[in-house]
């Protein structure tokens, strides 16, 4: 039985899959679709997370379990919650230790960076469901029902990564077109590297010191602009061209993708600069970032 197990393959349950299976550890790869990459020691299982009973059948013997799910964007406050309590209570179950993927939304804007010691007090209702499952797994934590660990994200950049850059600015850009932006294209903000973060939660997974609290994978501070000018120059295109994204823009989106229509109620995180403090993780396991024209080179 994988002693490994990592649920949803999204890029960053990909990436975490795939650097364990790099070292040697049979990993199973459980998704509903049973997607994922072909790798001699990746096992993909076709399995709906929410079915707890299945679940912790499918997680006997493991001894790490690797929440990486993800719900459409839109729904989070209806299917995040049932989604995170099951895959909780099914590696409750398995005796596993349990390593959960967040992101930076149960912050408010602050004056000066963020850290894993900022209290949680969102105002937002993505922010509130980030901020409440990270609550209910320190509380199993905490009772001694499992041991638990939160790895925290930025806006990410990478191969797969679904994020403001990746879908709005990163096809365009490489076109040589108008690219619109959601916010302000030169707020300095903190993106976050899909294979630095899959390096984060394989680090936090094997040290004793990670168990019972939240930490920041590691960030690659710079503004939208600097990436889209470094993205521009690796792909040998024009100089970009930005422009903001209006409420108008927005609201014909919307009615392409309902996705489009969750962009404002996280807009004071674009808006404005965002920074996140990531010394916790570069001091304690030695990580560090790559640099911007790594992540976009791939």
């Amino acid at each position: 039985m994988a002693a490994s197990v990592v649920i949803g393959a999204g890029a960053t349950g990909v990436a975490t899959a795939r650097q364990l299976a790099d070292s040697g550890k049979h990993v199973r790869l459980i998704t509903r679709s049973g997607s994922g990459p072909d790798h001699p020691c990746i096992e993909r299982i076709a399995l709906d997370a929410g079915r707890t009973d299945e679940l912790a059948e499918a997680l006997a013997g493991a001894t790490t379990v690797f929440n990486a799910a993800m719900t459409t964007y839109q729904t989070w406050p209806e299917t995040m919650p049932p989604l995170f309590a099951s895959i909780l209570a099914a590696t409750e179950r398995a005796g596993a230790d349990y390593v959960m993927l967040g992101n930076h939304y149960g912050y408010q804007q602050t004056t000066g960076p963020i850290t894993e010691r900022t209290p949680m007090t969102p105002h937002t209702r993505k922010g509130r469901v980030r901020a409440e499952l990270w609550r209910q797994a320190k509380n199993a934590h905490d009772e001694g029902r499992l041991r638990a660990t939160e790895v925290r994200a930025g806006q990410y950049l990478g191969p797969g990564a679904v994020s403001g850059f990746t879908l709005l600015v990163a096809p365009r850009v490489r076109e040589g077109e108008l690219a619109l932006v959601h916010g302000d294209p030169d707020a300095a903000h903190s993106f976050s590297y899909t294979e630095d973060v899959a390096s984060a939660l394989v680090a936090v997974s094997g040290d004793e010191r990670a168990w019972g609290r939240a930490w920041h994978a590691p960030v690659i501070t710079t503004t939208l602009r600097q990436a889209a000018t470094d993205l521009a120059e690796l792909h040998g295109a024009p100089k970009p061209r930005l422009e903001p994204l209006t409420e108008r823009d927005l609201t014909l989106l919307s009615f392409t993708d309902p996705l489009w229509r969750e962009f404002a109620e996280m807009s004071y995180m674009s808006e404005r600069p965002f920074l996140v403090d990531d010394r916790d993780i570069r001091d304690t396991f030695g990580l560090k970032p790559s640099t911007l024209r790594e992540a976009l080179a791939t």
